[in-house]
């Protein structure tokens, strides 16, 4: 049997630890008990998310209330006999199940391929000797051993540790390497302070260290957060519910014409077979065939333009999503900044020395700047990676300083190392030791500025050495407070000579000058952060980095001012464990930047601001991110470096992982929601029309002016390829200067049902004119009469396509004029109905004589006034919609 596993394995010595464990670290566990708790704790492996199956996908793209329409109104024609009409419906919910089907499996296969599938090894110590073992056989109570560039494949209690320090920035979001020590911490330590652990997932960037395997599989921190993702679940998105709610309303509507068409039809004495048949017009005319396929394709559109623009979109409807956001919570490490530190000022005796980003480096302070940048050239670790700085492994503030020596020409440098000693946790300090060419040797010595400031006993100055006293401690002390407090990290740099390598290092140094360094902020950050705030969407950033450092980057990245506001992670304890109230909740809705935010915190982050009314997009890279990212109605991943867990949760990948793309996403996506606006008025202007035709001609008397199967290929000709069409516009290009829509607005508003209204009417009374003046003026046979009511109907329909633009403007100014795929539409149209009438199958199919050459100009002439009257209330309705809208 196991051994149990402590609760809280960072407060207790590591000799307790062992001892649970039933391990003796000189020894570790033997092959024979390491086989046994391999075979009862199951493989060190995470339960990834299952991909989605062929199956699975498939069904997705059935599940809308639009879709069950359709699917009743073929059981409808079945019932009645109409195996026509139910086939062509059938062919309709086929082809788009087809199309939404093989976008989102395209889609699988590109999050398919940023999967890394690299086989990971780990160096245990077994039966007292050390080997490498696959990272999936380890169990709890193996003893592991750590060297620089190790990844840990399992959570770790150290027991022996040497200038360990280690990038947490996947599971934390602390963007430097954290210094580790196997002393033990207190029990309610967070996450990110308990600095005897190694944790899974996580990488050591120096130093070695031995630890006990106290974790794994998803009895890690990686594997508990990896359940929160799964816990998380997922949302519907806002399109989803606008087509749904739409959707119910086509159902009440049907069900409502339908009965008082019935109705009306047995009170006029009309024979019963006759009602039924017009009953199963009226659904057909009433559900709208083309909805689901023009969204389908449009959406599929978007998902392909985004793909350009190195956004991969995992679900079709998240397209849309990005344009309805109102808020973007985003991470700071690798996804605001590069992930990189760099060198940006040296603070030297009376002055600063800027350093840019790019360029040659200045000079002047009497060769301070010179010496400084050598002296963090010599006390350098990373420079065991070679000679080349670019390709270095290491700490990442010892990577920076060896740029900026490759920069100034001093890196290689002629110096032998002679001696080293190790950065000491205690002293916070390094030091190494070279032989210089002209005799002697040059002590070179970095660390934590309080801990050099006090053992230096003397300041380099452009004039030369001078006593380093109370006073001059005081304001240097003063100076990297400063330095912090701006968000930059600081080290101290100082230096001594002698004659042996051998003395004690930190004896008699010499201050020479502070370093300053920072994650700096990718360049198109800020200008996409503005466009951001022009089209209404506010951003803030949640890290798990310092208060200090991460308002820095918010203030330079524009997300807030001087007076930005700052939660700490132990103020949102009250947001974790339930909602806060009155000051906590208002203070949280302002807050610009959350720092010390633990992945719970994340997520009850995201489920506030969604509960507040928010659209919520969420962004991150990190192991730590992952149950946000799944939470949030649009959680965005990083493609590059972003985890494989983060990938699996979020909707979005970026390729190029640059906060840039996210505003170019978002553009795609309010036009998406425009065109699908359109063509929803287009389409329901349309249907609504044929049911008020078919409707009021019933009740009036008259024979029904069309014929189910008439009624139905209008909607798959006259519908579709002008709808799509108006789904294929590229958008104004104010459509970033607005805010975004309302959370809760609907798809159809009460001024798009009114303009519904009038067009639908209009059509409608086109149609039954012109029916009505076959029979009565022409004096046609009613067959001819229905031949004339259809084509009135199908060409007023193609000319309502320029009617379905924004309130305001004149028809033929509505940028929909000018968009190509328009008329590419209604001249495929008109040939296809031009083959309905004189292509003899189809036309005896669809019960369609020649109306004569009267009935051609009758219907012709009639079918502009919905056009007219779109062009008379666009011009009386009210002021032009902004752009894009």
């Amino acid at each position: 049997m196991p051994p149990r596993i402590p609760d809280l394995p960072h407060s207790l010595p590591p000799e307790e630890v062992a001892g649970q464990l039933r391990v003796r670290p000189g020894d570790g566990l033997d092959p024979a008990e390491a086989a046994r708790r391999r075979a009862a704790c199951g493989p060190n492996q995470l339960r990834g998310r299952k991909p989605r199956s062929l199956a699975a996908i498939l069904l997705h793209q059935f599940r809308s209330v639009v879709v069950y329409l359709l699917a009743a109104a073929t059981v409808l024609a079945l019932a009645m006999g109409d195996h026509l009409e139910a086939a062509a419906i059938l062919a309709v919910l086929a082809l788009n199940g087809a199309i939404g089907f093989f976008t989102e499996w395209h889609a699988a296969r590109s999050m398919e391929a940023l999967r890394h599938l690299a086989e990971t090894c780990t160096r245990v110590r077994r039966g007292g000797l050390a080997g490498m073992i696959a990272a999936r056989d380890l169990v709890p109570g193996d003893v592991v051993l750590l060297e620089a560039g190790d990844m840990v494949t399992a959570d770790l209690r150290l027991i022996r540790a040497a200038g360990l320090q280690s990038d947490e920035s996947v599971l934390t979001g602390e963007s430097l390497p954290v210094d580790k020590d196997p002393a033990p911490v207190a029990a309610e330590a967070l996450l990110a302070d308990r600095t005897c652990m190694a944790w899974k997932g996580t990488a050591v960037t120096r130093g070695s260290a031995e630890g006990i395997v106290t974790g794994t599989g998803m009895g890690t921190e990686i594997g508990r957060i990896s359940r929160l993702v799964t816990e998380a679940g997922t949302e519907a998105t806002p399109l989803e519910v606008r087509l749904d709610q739409l959707g119910r309303k086509l159902i009440w509507l049907m069900l409502a014409l339908a009965a008082v068409t019935v109705a009306a039809g047995l009170l006029r004495g009309h024979p019963l077979g006759d009602i039924v048949q017009t009953g199963v017009a009226l659904a057909v005319a009433a559900v709208p065939e083309g909805l689901p396929v023009v969204a389908t394709l449009c959406l599929a559109r978007g998902m392909w333009r985004m793909a350009r623009r190195n956004a991969v979109v995992n679900h079709l409807s998240s397209v849309e999503t990005l344009g309805a956001t109102t808020l973007i919570l985003t991470d700071k490490t690798g996804t605001l900044t590069e992930n990189r530190m760099t060198v940006v000022r040296y603070l030297v005796d009376g002055g600063e020395i800027g350093i840019p980003p790019i360029g040659s480096l200045p000079s002047g302070r009497g060769g301070l700047l010179e010496l400084a940048i050598r002296i963090g050239a010599l006390c350098n670790g990373a420079a065991q990676g070679g000679e080349t700085p670019g390709r270095a492994a290491g700490d990442p503030m010892e990577l920076a300083l060896l740029e900026i020596a490759s920069r100034a020409g001093l890196f290689p440098g002629p110096e032998r190392l002679a001696a080293e000693h190790a950065f000491d946790p205690a002293r916070l300090m390094m030091a190494r030791v070279h032989a210089v060419p002209e005799g002697g040797y040059f002590y070179a010595v970095k660390g934590a500025p309080e801990a050099v400031i006090a053992a230096a006993s003397h300041l380099r100055g452009p004039g030369g050495l001078r006593p380093l006293d109370i006073a001059a401690r005081t304001e240097w002390l003063e100076r990297n407070h400063a330095m912090a407090a701006s968000g930059l990290r600081g080290l101290a740099l100082a230096m001594k000579t002698g004659d042996r390598p051998d003395a004690p290092p930190y004896d008699g140094l010499v201050l020479v000058a502070l370093v300053a360094l920072a994650d700096p902020l990718r360049k198109d950050v800020p200008a996409a952060v503005a466009a951001c705030r022009r089209a209404g969407i506010r951003v803030a950033m949640v890290t798990g980095d310092h208060g200090a450092t991460a308002l820095s980057i918010a203030r330079e990245a524009g997300i807030c001012g001087e007076n930005g506001i700052v939660i700490g992670g132990r103020e949102l304890a009250a947001l974790v464990q339930g909602q806060p109230g009155g000051a906590a909740a208002g203070r949280i809705a302002a807050a610009d930047v959350f720092a010390r935010v633990s992945p719970e915190a994340k997520l009850a982050l995201v489920s506030f601001f969604r509960e507040a009314g928010h659209v919520v997009a969420m962004t991150g890279d990190g192991v730590n991110d992952a149950p946000a990212l799944g939470k949030a109605d649009i959680g965005i991943a990083m493609g590059r470096r972003g985890t494989q867990v983060a990938r699996e949760a979020a909707d979005v990948v970026l390729r190029d992982d640059s906060f840039a793309t996210i505003v170019s996403a978002v553009r795609e996506g309010r036009v998406i929601f425009d065109n699908i606006r359109k063509f929803v008025i287009y389409l329901m202007s349309c249907n609504i029309s044929e049911v008020l035709i078919v409707g009021l001609a019933v009740g009036a008397g008259l024979p029904a002016p069309l014929l189910p199967l008439q009624i139905l290929f209008l909607n798959l000709v006259t519908d579709v390829f002008p709808a799509f069409a108006l789904g294929l516009g590229r958008g104004a290009p104010g459509v970033l200067a607005r805010p975004p829509r309302p959370p809760c607005e609907p798809l159809m508003r009460p001024q798009d049902w009114r303009r519904v209204a009038v067009l639908s009417g209009s059509i409608t009374l086109a149609t039954l004119v012109a029916f009505a003046l076959a029979l009565l003026w022409l004096g046609l046979l009613p067959e001819q009469a229905v031949s004339v009511a259809f084509l009135t109907l199908a060409l007023a329909q193609l000319w309502n396509v320029f009617n379905a633009g924004g309130i305001g403007r004149p028809t033929f100014a509505a940028p929909d004029a000018r968009n190509p795929f328009i008329w590419g539409a209604i001249l495929l149209c008109l040939s296809l109905l031009a083959a309905a009438f004189l292509v003899p199958g189809a036309s005896a199919l669809l019960r369609l004589p020649d109306p004569g050459l009267a009935g051609l100009y009758l219907a012709s002439g009639l079918s502009s006034l919905p056009l007219i009257a779109g062009a008379a209330y666009s011009g009386t309705a009210g002021p032009a919609e902004p752009d894009g809208r």
